[in-house]
């Protein structure tokens, strides 16, 4: 009987047994942005000898999409990994893939180890013409490495004793699973070690390639509806691509996230099984940073999400940073023992937040609380990761894109009032930036009582820290902020969601 996975794998992912025009229709879609892996993975087709190219990412990122776009489909041998199957349905499906790039291989018997497919694919590479470049590319690589396979043994096998050899072998990995390709490919400390010749991050969409992807399929959206998307989910092109033009950015979460049957309503459980093979550990870790907002130090996090101080919760940590859920960070003044983890993933935050506990019957709970105190906090939270994510941006609207700068954020006391700040700009040339982030409907408004907190906070700073450096109040907010005397006053440089959406 054929697994259901199977029967999935050859639903979505075979191109190449479709006829060439069918092919490069499907794959002849507009890549937005991801110039320099563009030219990178373009460069490798002209470079004298084999190169080893490993791409990774988070899930839904793009990763296939991208490789296959700019190498127009036309690959020598190409094979997708299947999800939560054993040895010998890797190998079916590698047979398979084999078949549809060297037929004479079909009468043959399907291979029973790796390293007799891989011997198997040498042999029908062995039969082209010697003259051109060949790329071979091998799609969800973590899956292909199931307990007990000697998966990697065998890879290490056909690269060293054949592939890089040749003058003529472009192979290029991917995976979703950053962690592994980081520790079984890049860190790798046997026969892969320094092995890979390239290698490519593909990050999330800024709010400028967001824009960039709406402008033919959105032309009405504006950047507040950009923004209210992005909040939800990132700079993640699989969860824009099910964006509903006809519908605004508050109906598309709602029915998205919402609907009993919405598309991104139970996504949260199978984005972390398809990433970490056990993953209860790594939500109870999002679980938990979920719950405060600016992080917390690694004793506090471990407590609440009930893990042992070790060396096991110690990868876990690293696996999470290393697929960009969380992120690890010094706060200003604090030696490097006293760094926070803090949650980046938005659709996390936004899940745990609202649709785990959310009844099914509500399906217009979205739409109904907008104006809800616990969505306006969100909100808030939510547009301040999202500064933290367009720093450069930020730089450059500061005029301080060449000046050496550290950012982080700050939590103190000065004996008597506590306080906190978000990001704050420490600058080479004797400033320190004072970042406050609002997310707003409007203009901003600074009143009498909300100055009087910040003059607050920024005295708590200086006289805690001691600095001699100027301190310059910076707003970045949604729609800038209300002409009055608090803010003439109080802020040294009022911006506005307009200057995140550039290139930096």
């Amino acid at each position: 009987m054929i697994s259901a996975e199977i029967l999935s794998f050859f639903w979505r992912k075979p191109l190449k047994i479709l006829s060439f025009r069918q092919n490069k229709a499907l794959i002849m879609a507009k890549i937005i942005g991801r110039q320099a892996e563009i030219a990178l993975l373009k460069s490798l087709l002209s470079v004298d000898g084999s190169t080893f190219a490993a791409v990774y990412g988070r899930r839904r990122v793009g990763k296939t999409f991208l490789i296959r776009n700019v190498y127009d489909g036309q690959f020598t041998f190409q094979l997708t990994g299947l999800a939560n199957v054993d040895l010998s349905h890797q190998l079916t499906n590698f047979h398979a893939a084999l078949v549809n790039y060297f037929p004479d291989f079909e009468d043959q018997p399907i291979a029973t180890t790796w390293f007799q497919a891989f011997q198997q694919l040498i042999k029908g590479f062995e039969t082209l013409p010697k003259t051109g470049k060949k790329t071979i590319f091998l799609d969800e690589l973590p899956w292909l490495d199931t307990p007990n396979s000697f998966f990697i043994s065998a890879l290490e096998h056909f690269w060293n004793s054949w592939a890089s050899a040749h003058s003529d072998i472009n192979l290029v990995v991917c995976g979703s699973a950053a962690s592994w390709i980081i520790n079984q490919l890049i860190n790798n400390t046997g026969g892969l070690y320094n092995r890979v010749t390239h290698l490519i991050y593909l990050e999330p969409f800024t709010l400028a390639e967001c824009e960039a992807f709406f402008k033919d399929k959105i032309p009405s959206y504006d950047r507040y509806h950009i923004l209210q998307l992005y909040m939800v989910f990132g700079g993640i092109p699989f969860y824009l691509n099910a964006i509903d033009p006809s519908k605004s950015a508050a109906q598309n979460i709602n029915d998205l996230c919402f609907k009993v049957r919405g598309k991104f309503r139970n996504e949260f459980d199978k984005l972390y099984a398809s990433l970490f093979k056990k993953a209860d550990k790594h939500i109870a870790v999002i679980e938990a940073l979920a719950q405060h907002s600016m992080g917390m130090e690694r004793q506090a996090l471990l407590k609440a999400a009930k893990l042992p101080d070790g060396g096991n919760t110690t990868t876990v940590l690293r696996e999470l940073e290393e697929s960009s859920f969380i992120r690890k960070y010094h706060t200003y003044g604090k030696n490097k023992n006293k760094a926070l983890y803090q949650l980046t993933d938005f659709y996390s935050l936004f899940y745990l937040k609202f649709i785990k506990n959310n009844s099914q019957y509500d399906d217009d709970f979205w739409i109904n609380g907008l104006d809800q105190p616990n969505a306006r906090a969100w909100s808030g939270y939510a547009f301040e990761q999202i500064c933290l994510l367009h720093l450069p941006q930020i730089k450059q609207a500061l005029g301080i894109g060449s000046v050496q700068t550290q950012s982080s954020a700050w939590l103190g006391s000065d004996g008597y009032e506590k306080a906190q700040i978000d990001l704050l700009i420490d600058r080479r040339d004797q400033v320190i930036n004072l970042c406050e982030m609002k997310f707003s409907i409007k203009p901003f408004t600074i009143d009498k009582a909300y100055s009087e907190d910040l003059r607050r906070k920024m005295g708590v700073f200086k006289n805690s820290t001691k600095t001699t450096k100027a301190i310059w109040l910076t707003f970045i907010s949604t729609y800038g902020l209300t002409p009055n005397a608090y803010a003439q006053s109080l802020v040294h440089t009022s911006l506005t969601m307009n200057i995140l959406f550039d290139y930096p």
